[in-house]
């Protein structure tokens, strides 16, 4: 395939992007237009190979296809999955079960999140996550080399995204360690954002951004629910600042990873009768303010048989219906998660259920809470 038509296949990617409505800056245009992202994907991707399953990985060769159709491959807006339980695509011989550890988030994300991220010429930006290095190589198209620092806390990704940069043409300043740390050297930056989500906001990162700086971060939990924080560095050593109405979350922060799951029995503990219907938390936004009741806790199960795990103390809570209409749950252990998730709940849909961007969050150096509505309404404490 001729170096022309991969552009014109880039220039489809802008098109879809652009349609979608996560594309709109010129300057981003360009960039896509002008980044191959196939450079990025290193020698191999992994692609589902059961549907049903949904965690059995194929690794899929550059070298069994034709360049046209891996620079389909790279082209398209998706998320090719490049490391499954920390084994890349290209080491793998055969397929895998796992979860993902390392991607290359589909385009049109990635642009988004740049364009919430409000990032724009002259400023200086601090990445977490590397990753293959596609959106570093984006802010450098568009800022310059200099004002671009990323911090990837994979060896193995970092040693291929900086292979990947330099191929490109670009060389920001590159790190590998752990990014919720930062990396004070090149402090302080405009914009820090961060592709992994973290169940927190590090206070490092608080440091190194100036006053009227921004840090954008998907805010997530072991339940999985996220929501993406823009907030902004006030003078006073705090920051605060809704969640936008955007559904993106990537792959946890390494260190902030959900911990080996605790052991459980289902239908322990005392029994009552429930206050709400468990498949409320098959709603995104549900599922957000339970978890941020109970922190700590994952969640098994779906409609209304919930299974809710706490990592931190073994505690659990089993719902499931009742003969005749209605639920019940079981508790068991020194915290009652379904009591905190109710509560929660009911909360949010007295305040008429509003999306994610209803919701702020706080950050001080005691703490950081995220409230329903405004600072001085409804509040739950992160685990910071």
């Amino acid at each position: 395939m001729r170096a022309a038509d991969g552009a014109s296949l880039r220039r489809e990617l802008v098109g879809r992007i652009a349609g979608s409505g996560d594309l709109t800056q010129e300057a981003w245009r360009r960039a896509v237009e002008d980044v191959p992202r196939e450079l990025f994907l290193g020698e191999a991707v992994f692609r589902l190979a059961d549907d049903v399953r949904g965690d059995v990985w194929q690794p899929v060769r550059r070298g069994s296809m034709t360049p046209a159709e891996w620079s389909q491959l790279a082209n398209a807006n998706e998320t090719g999955v490049t490391q499954v339980d920390g084994i890349t695509a290209a080491e793998a011989s055969e397929p895998l079960a796992g979860e993902p550890t390392s991607s290359s988030t589909l385009p049109g994300l990635v642009v988004r999140m740049l364009e919430v991220a409000g990032i724009g010429e002259g400023d200086k930006v601090l990445e977490v996550g590397t990753g293959t290095g596609y959106s570093t190589a984006l802010m450098c198209h568009r800022l310059g080399d200099g004002l671009v620092t990323s911090v990837e806390y994979d060896p193995k990704a970092a040693v291929q995204a900086e292979a990947a940069l330099f191929v490109a043409g670009f060389s920001p300043t590159l790190v590998t360690g752990d990014g919720l740390h930062g990396y004070e050297a090149n402090a302080e930056y405009d914009r820090l954002i961060a592709t992994c989500s973290v169940r927190y906001i590090p206070i490092s990162w608080m440091w190194q951004v100036r006053d009227g700086g921004t840090i954008t971060a998907p805010l997530t939990g072991w339940m999985t629910g996220t929501a993406l924080a823009h907030i902004t560095l006030g003078d006073d050593g705090t920051a605060s600042g809704r969640f936008t109405e955007d559904n993106i979350s990537f792959m946890y922060a390494r260190p902030h990873g959900r911990p080996p799951r605790a052991h459980y029995r289902i239908g322990m503990g005392e029994r009552r009768r429930n206050r709400i219907d468990p498949a409320l938390l098959g709603d995104r936004t549900a599922l957000w303010v339970a978890q941020l009741a109970v922190p700590s806790a994952e969640k098994l199960g779906v409609g209304d048989e919930v299974i809710l795990l706490d990592v931190a103390t073994g505690s659990q809570a089993t719902t499931e219906p009742v003969p005749g209409g209605g639920w019940q749950v079981r508790q068991h252990g020194p915290l009652r998660l379904w009591d905190a998730v109710e509560e929660a709940v009911l909360t949010w849909t007295e305040a008429g259920r509003p999306h994610r961007s209803g919701f702020g969050v706080t950050v001080t150096p005691d703490g950081q809470r995220v409230w329903l509505g405004a600072p001085d309404g409804p509040s739950w404490n992160l685990p910071a």
